[in-house]
């Protein structure tokens, strides 16, 4: 497996981040993001978790409510990658695909393009 520590791995997915056009960014609402080291145990090898109501969701109702939630995890994804390459770009395909959810594109949608 890759090393990697988390201060690396948690700097890549800010770059990943600043990335994402100011113009998306803007339109962003109530949501943070968080690196964690592993994935729930039902799912060892999920690389990234959007937790929220999306955008296109809410509502009048939609008001002091928590953050929606963006989750990178840092374990699966330093084990599938072989390169530090790798990982600055499958983290930045994870930011982008959670990201995505956040404004309510499904994974269909994702993988047909190129987010999967």
């Amino acid at each position: 497996m890759l090393e990697m520590t988390r201060e690396e791995f948690e700097e890549l997915v800010a770059e990943a981040l600043d990335r994402i056009p100011p113009e998306l960014t803007r339109l962003m609402d109530n949501v943070a993001v968080f690196v964690e080291d592993e994935p729930d145990p039902s799912d060892p090898q999920l690389l990234g978790l959007y937790e929220g109501t999306p955008l296109t969701e809410r509502g009048e109702w939609y008001a002091g409510v928590l953050p929606d939630r963006i989750t990178i995890y840092r374990g699966p994804t330093l084990r599938m990658c072989e390169t530090r390459e790798d990982v600055v770009a499958e983290t930045e395909v994870t930011v982008v695909h959670e990201i995505a959810h956040h404004f309510g594109i499904d994974d269909e949608r994702l993988h047909a393009l190129g987010y999967g």
